[in-house]
């Protein structure tokens, strides 16, 4: 399938956005763990979200998580503390992805896990069983998901989890959110010293839970605005949270040097609002930013500032090889598509110094990745009938993307 999309000529929307898919999956973990009974409100709708539920449910041997990495990452190490056995599955492109590094530090604690394929890779079979923890050290540059992953079992080992990360620390946005939702079912679980995590043994505590909206899913709104420009647009967003503990919240300042201005409804720290975004004149000669703690924000940044003619350097990128697809290669494509040159350096970096070339228009391709459609859609405002390929990627996080859209007056096309 293929969507053709024309943006209106101003935008002024309401839009309720997606719950949060980061903080669903943490706390559906840590709900599973404390044994409760009633789900928590607002759960994200999402397919990566959806595997985990029907996964908890029903707990059959196989378990296909799909194309969900946070599942796979997050199940592993569950299913290895709960009683049974199980095998645990995905896509093709899951079973290309690596595990290594979880199961490496699950099997040093004591945990029964097997590769069912492939070393290294999913399927996994896992025996749950009680584990007795301790001082476990991991490198600090390993996607943030397999240290969360551990650090929510950390209440359920005998002696709770002393958890060293060695060298550099990346994605310390996405540990601090997973030690705050922690927190907030009463886990004693707290930095110790600069590259250590201590958690203590203890029951979760069950309780009902409200939870916010997605700060990641905002980003493609904001590229909107700052991308369309007309004077007098402006878009609400609903369920936002100031002060929030998703690290992809950052949106809000980068781009408010972007131009585009954040506006909370009320201050009240910690619970969700309406946020009012506005679109003002962008003086900003070029951006330069390291995305270690907010990856998931590269390829919005990426498109707004090309198509802005904002020269950058975006560093801090090396875990986009190992994302649902290869986004920076996939980057690079798609914007030539579009008649940008973007360079990368050592798999980490992306530059663009204003290189252009003859755009061909060619259908923006999405790889099986939800955050290559949801990106590249906002493009539309500057090439009015873009086409993308496989718009249904995006039920991964925003099922509802497209309607969306369409309230906000975009013209989405089925060729």
């Amino acid at each position: 399938m293929q969507y053709k999309i024309t943006a209106p000529e101003r935008i002024q929307a309401t839009i309720n956005l997606p719950a949060s898919k980061s903080i669903s999956n943490r706390v559906l973990m840590i709900h599973a763990l404390a044994g409760g009974d009633t789900l928590p409100d607002n759960l994200s709708d999402c397919d990566d979200t959806e595997v985990i539920i029907r996964a908890l449910a029903a707990m059959p041997y196989e378990i296909d998580i799909k194309a969900a990495g946070t599942a796979m990452r997050f199940m592993t190490a569950y299913l290895s503390v709960t009683e049974g056995k199980h095998l645990l599955t995905g896509t093709d492109r899951m079973k290309r992805r690596p595990i290594a590094p979880l199961v490496n530090a699950l099997h040093y604690l004591g945990a029964d896990i097997r590769y069912a394929g492939e070393t290294g890779f999913p399927p996994l079979i896992i025996n749950g069983k009680t584990l007795e923890g301790g001082r476990l050290e991991v490198p600090g540059n390993i996607s943030s998901q397999y240290i969360s992953a551990l650090l929510m079992i950390g209440p359920a080992l005998k002696e709770g989890l002393e958890l060293h990360l060695m060298g550099e620390i990346i994605s310390r946005p996405y540990i601090d959110l997973t030690l705050w939702t922690m927190q907030e079912f009463g886990a004693e679980a707290e930095w110790t010293d600069m590259d250590i995590i201590t958690v203590r043994p203890q029951v979760y505590k069950s309780h009902p839970y409200l939870i916010e909206n997605d700060w990641s899913a905002s980003s493609y709104w904001y590229e909107m605005l700052a991308l369309q420009g007309a004077s007098g647009s402006s878009i609400k967003l609903k369920g936002l949270t100031d002060g929030s503990k998703q690290g992809d919240s950052v949106v809000k300042y980068l781009f408010s040097l972007l131009g585009v201005k954040t506006t909370f409804d009320n201050k009240e720290e910690g619970q969700p609002t309406t946020v009012t975004l506005t679109r003002h004149r962008c003086l900003l000669p070029r951006l330069d930013y390291d995305f270690t703690g907010s990856p998931d924000l590269a390829q919005t940044f990426v498109v707004t500032c090309a198509l802005l003619d904002i020269p950058f350097t975006f560093t801090g990128l090396a875990s986009l090889k190992i994302k649902e697809t290869d986004r920076i290669e996939a980057l690079k494509a798609e914007m030539k598509k579009l008649g940008y040159l973007i360079k990368d350096e050592n798999n980490n970096t992306l530059r663009w110094e204003g290189e252009r070339c003859t755009p061909s228009l060619q259908p923006i391709d999405t790889y099986e990745d939800h955050r290559m459609a949801l990106a590249f859609a906002p493009a539309a405002c500057r090439f009015p009938g873009l086409r993308i390929n496989n718009p249904g990627v995006v039920s991964k996080s925003y099922p509802h993307y497209w309607d969306d859209l369409r309230k906000a007056g975009f013209n989405i096309e089925e060729v």
